[in-house]
């Protein structure tokens, strides 16, 4: 592998992790700054096909939202690894529900990194 395409890939994947970090934390600003300014972003939900979200005032929203419904929510990496400008994520977040009970689901994310912004996180979940 050259040294162009190592640099790549390795951008990518620190950038994706950089993101899961940030949403950990619950951090929107920080994972935005993860973004580009016309990233789409296709949610699980509703099955399906999920929901397109382009944009980051868009992702902005949707994620402010997201921690207010699930303040407990927590992402797990299982695996990561990259492929070209691609990284692939297999993941299990895991939240609390208000009565004390614990909830989670495991799914994959592709996500594509263009200028070492994430342009595309296409999410799909098992339900």
């Amino acid at each position: 592998m050259s040294p162009s395409r190592l640099s790549r890939l390795e951008t990518a994947v620190r950038t994706v992790l950089a993101f899961n970090e940030a949403f950990n934390r619950q951090d929107v600003s920080a994972m935005l700054q993860q973004l580009s300014a016309d990233c789409v972003f296709e949610d699980t939900i509703p099955s399906p096909d999920g929901t397109r979200y382009v944009g980051t005032q868009s992702l902005a929203q949707y994620w402010q939202g997201f921690f207010k419904d699930f303040p407990q929510a927590r992402l797990h990496i299982e695996e990561i690894f990259g492929l070209g400008n691609r990284c692939i994520l297999r993941w299990r977040c895991d939240w609390g529900d208000d009565g004390g009970g614990q909830s989670h689901l495991r799914g994959v994310d592709i996500y594509q990194v263009r200028e070492g912004l994430i342009c595309e996180k296409l999410s799909y979940s098992k339900s």
